[in-house]
């Protein structure tokens, strides 16, 4: 199937927005600058309370927060440990944190300076340097989680630590 481009100058029809859109759209704009911060603020410490109040390091299987990919296959899937990862991170456990999920510990850091800089500017007008995080990074990234996932799951002696 071939795309047709108008030609430079030409009318292009835009379809109408649906009435949802219309308001979403209305609603963000008049919306304070900080809303956007520290709504996600809130999902955040939401997030971080729910795994406070869990405690999924002493939770048994099927417990929850349960991973239906373990339950279902015995395998870890690619985000397996990383509730108990931050819940060891929120309690300064660094090692056990790293041993149920290293690339979520790795990630961490770079996830909260993100915020911090998208925040800090949006909220303050702070000029904090913005993590520019490119295809290729992405790419990396999801490789290295990729390749984490299967050796996480080999049963041969220095990739059994990593499985949880």
């Amino acid at each position: 199937m071939t795309q047709v481009h108008p030609a430079p100058g030409a009318a292009v029809m835009v379809p109408p927005q649906d009435r949802f859109t219309v308001w979403m759209t209305r609603m963000g704009q008049r919306a304070p600058k900080w809303v956007a911060p520290v709504a996600a603020l809130a999902c955040i410490a939401g997030a971080l309370g729910y795994t406070l109040f869990t405690h999924p390091a002493a939770a048994q299987a099927g417990d929850p927060p349960a991973c239906l990919v373990k339950l279902t296959t015995g395998f870890d899937c690619p985000g397996c440990g990383g509730t108990r990862a931050a819940w060891y991170l929120m309690h300064g456990d660094l090692p056990a944190a790293a041993r149920h999920h290293a690339l979520f510990v790795f990630a961490v850091p770079f996830l909260l300076y993100a915020y911090i800089a998208w925040a800090g500017n949006k909220i303050f007008n702070l000029r904090i340097p913005q993590l520019k995080v490119g295809p290729k990074a992405i790419a990396w990234f999801l490789g290295a989680w990729g390749v984490f996932t299967i050796i996480r799951n080999l049963p041969i002696a220095p990739f059994t630590w990593l499985y949880v």
